[in-house]
């Protein structure tokens, strides 16, 4: 068993996201999860990720506030707990459309399954 308290978890470094700080939950360097990776993301308003699509797939669950996220064909704002799947090379944004902060888990896969 591993705990990671609030208080002790660690920002990781993120690409094309800004007015963000994420947090490593579970895997990585904060346990020894090897197949998949939790963190959760902090958004202040008008923060948000730029479009882009990553090989893999990943669960994004908001825990408070709303989070405006953008594919191609659609866009849905998500409220607290609930939840959106987000398949390998889909293309989309994130954006804190509020005056509040938001933050959300996002839970994905590492690449051969072994978290670093």
């Amino acid at each position: 068993m591993k705990v990671t308290r609030l208080k002790d978890a660690k920002p990781y470094p993120v690409t094309k996201h800004f007015a963000c700080t994420p947090l490593r939950l579970q895997g990585g360097d904060a346990s020894p999860v090897q197949n998949f990776t939790v963190g959760l993301s902090h958004f202040l308003p008008a923060g948000g990720a730029e479009r882009d699509a990553g090989p893999l797939e990943k669960v994004y669950v908001v825990v408070s506030g709303e989070i405006t996220v953008v594919m191609d064909d659609a866009e849905t704002t998500l409220g607290p707990l609930d939840s959106i799947y987000i398949g390998p090379g889909e293309m989309r944004s994130i954006e804190n459309r509020t005056n509040l902060p938001a933050s959300m888990l996002v839970i994905m896969p590492v690449p051969g399954g072994q978290a670093k």
